[in-house]
């Protein structure tokens, strides 16, 4: 199964998935013109519980020119064993299909994954070829075992973002809007509870919320911009998270349908890039 399809055209691709004359159908159609107006072609994103990790990854990869100030730092590697010497919980961390391990063990492999998503980070930033760049994306998109070790990466970085967000709230400090959301929920009020109910679930029985995607965003120090195909013609057609987004943050652009499942789009046609 590719995690990655090849490029397809975004009409003819619409065309395909949305033939009917139900009002749905009619407001996809003019959702994907919409699209089709900034870029040309679509890239189906592989349907598990991965798939918003997936396309931003994905997009994050494929126009990296530099390694990300946060992955440079000295101590980057050292965050499962500097957070667990603070927060006990942490041991409860959930391994993708190794449920159960203990956490000493999980510190190490964590920090395996860390390292792993450094090492692409900085191969695929170093690749100046658009074409080799893209094919070192689709190898690495290809390779499973890999694959999900960055996104076990990823939801470590959203937790030790969510403690940080939770604690300089705590401390009177600025935090922005989403985050009193996130920990406002029932299931999530505070960071132990959303590994609990959330972190650990992603990816095995549910994908990410509105909410976690901006955790996400925060986490990459990227924009996430999202055209919600069902919202168009209303103001939440297209959606940033953050939607205060820092200036100097990259932007990756995905597609959904429905807030759960995630496509990319590829390629901006020549006007829109100008």
């Amino acid at each position: 199964k590719l995690s990655v399809s090849p490029e397809m055209d975004i009409m003819e691709y619409c065309r395909k998935e949305w033939r009917g004359n139900t009002e749905v159908a009619k407001r996809m159609r003019k959702g994907y013109e919409a699209v089709a107006q900034k870029f040309a072609s679509i890239r189906r994103i592989r349907g598990d519980n991965y798939c918003a990790f997936r396309a931003t990854l994905f997009q994050a990869l494929s126009q990296a020119t530099q390694l990300p100030s946060w992955l440079q730092s000295e101590d980057f590697t050292m965050l499962p064993e500097n957070l667990l010497s603070e927060y006990d919980w942490i041991k409860q961390w959930q391994l993708k299909q190794k449920p159960g391990k203990k956490m000493g063990e999980i510190s190490d492999e964590i920090k395996e994954y860390l390292m792993l998503l450094r090492k692409k980070w900085k191969n695929i930033s170093e690749i100046k070829d658009p074409t080799e760049k893209q094919e070192a994306c689709d190898k690495l998109f290809k390779n499973e075992e890999e694959e999900y070790s960055l996104y076990e990466a990823l939801k470590f970085l959203m937790l030790n973002t969510a403690i940080k967000l939770y604690n300089d709230d705590k401390n009177g400090r600025r935090v922005p809007v989403f985050s009193w959301l996130l920990f406002a929920r029932d299931t999530s009020s505070n960071p132990c509870q959303l590994m609990h109910n959330h972190l650990n679930h992603i990816g095995h029985s549910g994908g990410l919320e509105q909410v976690e995607m901006f955790l996400l965003a925060y986490a990459l120090q990227y924009t996430i911009q999202v055209y919600r195909l069902y919202k168009y013609g209303t103001d939440e057609f297209i959606t940033l998270y953050p939607n205060d987004p820092e200036e100097d943050w990259p932007v990756v652009t995905l597609i959904t349908e429905d807030d759960r499942h995630y496509n990319i789009p590829v390629r901006m046609c020549q006007e829109t890039m100008l």
